[in-house]
């Protein structure tokens, strides 16, 4: 009998592959050779493998690591600064000014590095960011190790990073030049939304996205009152208007998408484009419950993500699939809708998807990138566990993610970061609450 090598074999109590969806394969081991994975080994076979390292999981899910579809990192600074407001007041009359006074490079990379290191905890292996100072985001993806799409924000008015729209997308590509052929890290051009992005930037922005193969990532219809906004000034709801402006096709990112008719819901289909739900932060601003079953059910690809620490409060994606799947049911009084299978696609494969990175990420299969989470289901919280999948998503907490792997490096050892240092970084965080507190 031939003896097969490898440089990492993990034995798992369970491993969820996504694909095929709702399928758990029980004390199976995967292979690993470096960053990818070679083979998924039934346990008939466990004995004809060897490697350098041997990880032996116990009562672990093993399964991909979680893709949040819309972020922003370096809002973790203004965790908590401005609670239980409207949208537009929240934005403009705290966050806005908050961030003219605090943004720089520096803010940007240490909250990316504080919130990316969260979201690894909790399972999150890819960030698609949105936000300024972009090579410090892309920075701080490097220094953690996650997985990383930095989002070029395109704004009309001034901010701390560029003073016009033009001059934002300027930046921006110059930014992107400096991280070519960084295997982790890619960006996408953001306009930030279509109430504060002109037809005429948004010309600008595609033309550029389909010159550089670029995704576009962008806030769409957050609430009804921009709609009927969009209808007053455009005559046109804000996707229609996209629609007329060229960019809605699979390129697209559109984060929320809240207030959505059937007219909005055909259109979105027919033009392949994904949606970016954030069901925590839709609650906490009381923005409304997006039709996520109606979405799924006419064939609109659907990742789901956190927002900002700002607005959530939290960057936890285990808690963001839950939430997804229970607010689904209550919105239709229909407990069929968005299973837990469904559910966990949607934070995962879904997500990979509309980054243009299934093939690579997302769900565990021979030759795609080792992105990786396990969970310890041998815990009070989640004992006895009859269905490994319901209880990732219905039942786990983020402190139950033992394990991280990005592109096949063991980032999170028994709950420890290997890629920064746990205690300096809080005492970088109590700097930053010192400089919020006092500007």
């Amino acid at each position: 009998m031939s003896t097969a090598t490898a440089t990492t074999l993990i034995d798992a109590r369970w491993i969820i592959p996504v694909v095929p969806e709702g399928v758990v394969l029980e004390n199976h081991s995967i292979a690993l050779d470096g960053e990818k994975i070679l083979a998924i080994i039934p346990p008939e076979a466990r004995q004809q493998w060897q490697a350098e390292e041997v990880i032996s999981l116990g009562e672990h899910v093993l399964m991909p690591g979680l893709v949040n579809l819309h972020g922003h990192s370096a809002m973790t600074l203004l965790r908590g600064v401005a609670d239980d407001l409207p949208l537009m007041d929240w934005l403009q009359n705290h966050i806005w000014p908050a961030e003219g006074r605090l943004m720089c490079d520096e803010f940007v990379y240490d909250g990316s590095v504080l919130g990316m290191a969260e979201m690894l905890r909790s399972g999150t292996t890819t960030i698609n960011d949105m936000y300024f100072f972009h090579g410090a985001v892309a920075r701080a993806g490097l220094t953690t190790g996650m997985r990383t799409v930095v989002g070029c924000t395109v704004i009309e008015f001034p901010t701390a990073y560029a003073s016009t729209a033009a001059e934002h997308l300027s930046k921006a590509l110059a930014e992107r030049s400096e991280f070519v052929g960084e295997k982790l890290v890619s960006f996408a051009l953001a306009p930030h939304a279509p109430y504060s992005v002109s037809d005429a930037t948004f010309h600008e922005v595609l033309a550029v996205a389909e010159k550089e193969d670029m995704l576009i990532h962008c806030h769409i219809q957050e609430t009804q009152g921009e709609v009927e906004t969009s209808l007053k000034e455009h005559q046109q709801r804000p996707l229609a208007r996209l629609h007329r402006l060229g960019l809605l096709s699979s390129r697209l990112i559109a984060a929320h998408m809240v207030a959505a008719d059937e007219a909005d819901i055909t259109l979105a289909a027919q033009c392949g484009i994904s949606i970016a739900h954030n069901p925590t932060s839709n609650m906490k601003l009381a923005s409304g419950i997006a039709p996520i079953s109606r979405y799924l059910a006419a064939g609109i690809n659907v990742g789901i993500g956190t927002d900002g620490s700002a607005s959530n409060n939290k960057l936890d994606m285990l808690a963001e699939t839950r939430m997804a799947a229970l607010l689904a049911k209550v919105g239709t009084l229909d407990p069929t809708v968005v299973p837990a299978a469904t559910a966990l696609r949607m934070a995962t494969l879904n997500g990979a998807q509309a980054l243009g990175m299934a093939d690579k990420i997302g769900s565990l299969e021979i030759g795609k990138c080792a992105d990786m989470i396990a969970i310890n289901l041998n815990a009070v919280e989640t004992a006895p566990a009859f269905d490994p999948i319901s209880h990732v998503v219905y039942a786990a907490g983020r402190e139950q993610v033992e394990h991280v792997w990005v592109n096949g490096r063991h980032v999170l050892k028994q709950r420890q970061l290997a890629t920064i240092d746990h205690a300096a970084w809080l005492q970088r965080a109590a700097e930053w609450r010192h400089k919020v507190v006092g500007a």
